[in-house]
């Protein structure tokens, strides 16, 4: 069944919404109130009940943030939302780009502030230490305050308060326990007595649980001290907690308590300054934290041997359902009257038929024609749009299953297709190409590599706005960090980090591209003549066709052309055995050599 998890919000809505932030900002005396996009655990994926940003806007983008003053009320928004953010809001926001304008340099600009409030819960001790620095002389004093959204929002969705679940630990290839005294030793290097774990995914893969308080991500809303003994307090509704067998290393308690448990600590500790609400340091005396990185965040990125085996296993299935669902797409779309709808909801019944699907990883991406060039574009009942013969249809999906997380997208041609949209899709191509075969120096970090995806494009003088990969968690957040391919990913990669490879080409009004593989980092086989210097390279773990239609042959050098059979070659040989009928006879003829 067709279905996305959203607040209720319109344009139409917007200007009413706004209106009343800015009644109940006068009689709280401010000029300004900001409204982020994350919740107090700062993920990029919110509950319903916290989606204040889509409630009062419109906007759904999965990053962003308003800033509402008494005469204008900006929309933060990155390229990847340019397009969409015109269609999502009323005219009574304006968009502002954002890395490119910074909140405190627009706020200066403004006449007339002079108490800017934000809640603290709402942004990390980064974020607000930034945004002082930025306003410093300005007169503008930052002011504390509780959600003047929630205050407004009238039918505000429950909290989700759904059981926690154990994570077996064959998958994981590591115990909790093990895990745990791990990151006590770690924390005892650092001359650190405790630290601070605010983020969902980090208490999951710490703990060995899994939740489903964020749709499509399967993390538990938590937040935990792990101490330098190993011992680990969890902070929750205990009620979610209930059905989990919990060593005694491991105390849960209320949600409410975690401000009194961090007075009570007679030591320093750790926060994360990216990850961290600023209300936990509001609550700390100056002495009383020190920043450093959540334990969790490296171990976790680096995948075990199990969470790899899972990913490969994942990857399989879910590339035999891909299969399954590009080979009646071809049989389909031809006849004519499918539309984007039509399209996620069969994806998603290919994905189920796997008897194995926990969820899908993030609202399915379907552009036809010119929604491909909206980059995060959701299809809805209002904007669905036909699958035509001769344009291009994107699809950007993935899903959840026990031993591994999947992100794919496919850009395939209905009919025939122009000439440009063929050289645009050939340059991506041989963007991600160039990203599979890297191979690279120990210490190489994502922003290194971004421009070996570019430079296709760049020939052409064309780019995107997007980062060309971002890491991806073992049965837990489609996007994680730190890792990541691109020009801000500054964290050197390492073996056993999954990450995806996605350069893309939009054409705003007319098509979108985009091909994405997820790949592994692996230790690079030696090179005869090479001079043993230690070397990294990827392993790839999505196995799908490409669209041969969309190839553009002459402009691939003789490697890139190698690269695509093999890669077709070694998918036939993967997935060929676990589909069957008009399914096995799409694959046979989609994986040909060029």
């Amino acid at each position: 069944m067709f279905q996305t998890f959203e607040v209720t919000s319109s344009p139409q809505a917007g200007p009413a919404r706004l209106a009343k932030l800015r009644n109940l900002m006068a009689e709280r005396d401010v000029d300004g109130f900001i409204v982020p996009r994350a919740d107090r655990f700062q993920g990029e994926y919110v509950a319903p009940a916290d989606d204040r940003l889509a409630w009062l806007t419109g906007f759904t983008g999965s990053a962003g943030f308003a800033c509402v003053l008494k005469d204008i009320a900006g929309v933060f928004i990155d390229g990847r939302y340019r397009v969409q953010v015109r269609d999502q809001v009323a005219d009574v926001f304006t968009p502002v780009h954002w890395p490119e304008t910074q909140l405190h340099d627009w706020v200066r600009a403004q006449e007339g502030v002079k108490r800017l409030a934000y809640d603290p819960w709402l942004h990390t001790v980064g974020q607000v230490e930034a945004l002082e620095k930025g306003l410093a002389g300005s007169g503008v004093t930052l002011v504390p305050t509780d959600n003047l959204i929630d205050v407004i929002w009238d039918d505000r969705p429950a909290p989700p308060h759904a059981p926690f679940t154990a994570y077996p630990d064959d998958l994981a290839g590591e115990r909790s326990t093990d895990k745990r005294a791990r990151l006590a030793d770690a924390l005892r290097d650092a001359g650190h007595r405790a630290a601070f774990i605010a983020s969902p995914d980090s208490i999951a893969w710490l703990l060995n649980i899994r939740g489903t308080d964020i749709p499509r991500n399967p993390v538990p809303h938590a937040m935990a001290i792990l101490h330098d003994d190993a011992r680990v307090e969890v902070f929750c509704q205990p009620e979610q907690a209930a059905d989990l067998s919990l060593d005694d290393g491991v105390v849960v308690l209320p949600e409410g308590a975690v401000l009194a448990a961090l007075t009570d600590l007679d030591h320093p500790l750790r926060l994360d300054p990216d990850r961290t609400p600023y209300a936990i340091a509001q609550s700390l005396q100056d002495d009383h934290w020190v920043k450093g990185q959540d334990p969790c965040v490296l171990p976790k990125a680096r995948k075990t041997n199990a969470e790899i085996s899972g990913a490969r296993d994942a990857h399989l299935r879910d590339g035999a359902a891909m299969v399954r669902f590009l080979a009646w797409l071809s049989a389909q779309a031809p006849k004519g009257g499918l539309t984007e709808i039509d399209v996620v909801t069969a994806l998603e019944g290919f994905r189920r038929d796997t008897n194995a699907l926990r969820d899908i990883s993030f609202e399915t991406i379907c552009g036809a024609g010119p929604h491909g060039a909206i980059v995060h574009y959701r299809v809805s009942e209002d904007t669905n749009r036909p699958v035509s013969m001769g344009e291009l249809l994107l699809v950007d999906s993935g899903g959840q299953y026990m031993d591994g997380t999947t992100d794919i997208t496919r850009t395939l041609a209905v009919g025939q297709v122009g000439t440009l949209e063929k050289t645009c899709y050939t340059r991506v191509l041989q963007g991600m190409i160039a990203i599979s075969r890297a191979r690279f120096p120990k210490g190489v970090r994502g922003s290194d590599l971004d421009a070996l995806a570019r430079y296709p494009l760049w020939l052409a003088g064309q780019d995107y706005d997007h980062g060309t990969g971002h890491g991806v968690g073992a049965y837990l957040s489609v996007h994680e960090g730190p890792q990541g391919l691109s020009r801000r990913s500054m964290t050197p990669l390492e073996s056993g980090m999954i990450l995806s490879n996605e350069p893309g080409y939009y054409r705003e009004g007319a098509f979108g591209i985009r091909i994405e593989n997820l790949i592994v980092v692996q230790e690079a086989a030696a090179i005869e003549g090479g001079d043993d210097r230690a070397m990294l390279d990827f392993e790839t773990l999505t196995f799908v066709p490409l669209d041969r239609h969309l190839i553009e042959v002459t402009l691939l050098s003789s490697d890139e052309h190698a690269w695509i059979d093999r890669y077709h070659s070694d998918t036939l040989q993967k997935i060929g055995p676990r589909v069957e009928g008009s399914a096995l006879d799409w694959l046979t003829a989609a994986c040909a050599p060029l």
